[in-house]
């Protein structure tokens, strides 16, 4: 196999790693806000903000987990050249991030949604007008 290609798919690989080990980390420590970028994406943690955190808080560690298999991969196929254990890695990536999808999913399923906001004036003042999410709708 090149060099070239051993390089760049070594190189990306240990990015790969790196990036989920940060949103391993960034989830752990509940400071992953919810988007549609990062971490455990399902409908279950989009759902809000807490079954989001909940989720991804749930996911951390198979996440973490399979960042760290990709970045010894890659670091394999720089530093030796064999193919083995970098296709080896890549599998355990993909198998742990599954997991962590799986297991997020379940966590934020089994995370009670919150309460929707109920004004204190039940609706009814004329300040209402002025705060959004505060007027009843009908």
């Amino acid at each position: 196999m090149p060099v070239t290609v051993r390089l760049v798919v070594g190189s990306l690989l240990v990015l790969a790693g790196l990036a989920l080990v940060v949103v391993a980390v960034l989830g752990a420590r509940s400071v992953l806000r919810r988007n549609r970028w990062v971490g455990v994406r399902t409908p279950a943690t989009l759902a809000s903000e807490t079954q989001f955190v909940a989720g991804n808080r749930a996911a951390a560690v198979p996440v973490g987990a399979a960042g760290a298999v990709a970045a010894v991969g890659g670091a394999f196929l720089l530093l030796d050249g064999n193919w083995v254990i970098p296709t080896i890695s890549l599998l355990g990536t993909l198998g742990f991030t599954v997991i962590g999808g799986l297991v997020g999913n379940r966590a934020a399923e089994l995370t009670p949604a919150p309460a929707p906001f109920a004004a204190s004036c039940g609706g009814a003042c004329a300040g209402c007008d002025l705060v959004e999410g505060c007027r009843r709708d009908g």
